[in-house]
């Protein structure tokens, strides 16, 4: 029995001295320890890039900037009085709160301001200055700020938001025409749709001569935005096109006309939703399957709403309930590791 246990000593020693050594990455090593351990493995992250919070806020304001411009020339003082409330409120009141709360404030991450922006353009003109600011207090504080800040609210705010005051003003709801052009129509496309053709052309839809929120109607506009975003790599076409594209065709089945289709599409909310909100990257999935998912769900949603529901629009409700889905979705398609097991 000694002679083994020696026997088994002297081979263990004789095996080369092979460690892996694993360190915080706070902890950079040495030239010369790399080479005594040739399998060193620091820990993660492994990936590195240079994108941070503030350039991805930066390209989004960006990108809604013709948007932003559109809404202006087409509603008048009255858009611009409302981009600017909301924006500037939503960042005095995150600035706000993280100093009430004893927080690091963040406010130059510029989150604060795209939540703003986005809940401007999506109300109507109609909507007073002190409304919008309880608009962007709901949004900055009660639905990202409560849950933790940004990256830890698990529903848009801008959406969130909406909904909450669609319930609360009837002026938010309100078809509000635009200050330009000779449309005598007090109805949106999507009131009247598909029982009967709005009085404006495609054309005119297209660059947003008709009633609706401020930053939805100038397709045009919000096309190049969904462009720079490409561009720039920010998000990904998955969400964008499978959104629009699937109520295209549930909307084509439903109807069987193709005219009556396309206003459909470039009625209501559709194209803003699915290029800047249904694409947020806290409250949406993170791989391209989910996306899919995600889309097709939102576009289900909006088409039903659209077709069957008491209310003219469904986007904003459609986004709403598959932020909560998000989490359910990003487990179904989460793929398993090379080497581990995966858990029921």
């Amino acid at each position: 029995m000694l002679d083994k246990t020696k026997q088994t000593n002297e081979i263990h020693q004789s095996e080369p001295d092979v460690q892996i050594a694993s360190h915080s990455a706070d902890t950079k090593p040495t030239d010369a320890y790399q080479v005594d351990h040739p399998f060193y493995v620091s820990s993660s992250p492994h990936i590195f890039s240079k994108s941070t919070t503030q350039k991805i806020m930066l390209d989004v304001l960006i990108a809604l900037l013709p948007a932003t411009i559109a809404s202006i020339v087409l509603f008048g003082y009255k858009a611009l009085i409302l981009v600017l409330v909301c924006t500037a409120s939503a960042v005095f009141f995150e600035w706000a709160f993280q100093k009430i709360c004893k927080q690091k404030i963040v406010i130059g991450d510029l989150s604060a301001a795209v939540t703003g922006l986005l809940l401007a353009l999506n109300l109507p003109s109609s909507v007073t200055w002190w409304q919008g600011m309880i608009g962007s207090l709901i949004a900055v504080v009660v639905v990202k700020g409560l849950f933790g800040g940004i990256g830890k609210n698990f529903a848009n705010p801008a959406i969130t938001s909406r909904i909450i005051m669609l319930l609360a003003f009837g002026t938010v709801g309100a078809s509000v025409q635009p200050v330009i052009g000779d449309i005598t129509s007090s109805a949106t496309p999507l009131a009247i749709l598909p029982a009967k053709l709005p009085v404006q052309t495609l054309g005119e839809m297209f660059i947003g001569l008709r009633g609706g929120a401020i930053g939805e109607g100038c397709i045009a506009a919000l096309l190049l935005g969904f462009i720079y975003l490409l561009v720039r790599k920010v998000i990904t076409w998955h969400t964008p096109v499978v959104y629009i594209g699937t109520v295209f065709v549930l909307s084509f089945l439903l109807n069987g006309d193709l005219e009556i289709t396309l206003y459909e599409i470039l009625s209501g909310g559709l194209f803003l939703g699915a290029i800047f909100m249904a694409t947020d990257y806290t409250t949406t999935p993170s791989r391209p399957l989910g996306k899919v998912i995600f889309a097709v769900g939102c576009a289900l949603i909006t088409v039903a709403i659209r077709r069957w529901g008491n209310l003219p629009e469904g986007v904003s409700y459609s986004i709403l309930f598959m932020n909560i889905l998000t989490p359910y979705i990003d487990k179904w398609v989460e793929k398993k590791p090379f080497g581990g097991v995966k858990h029921e």
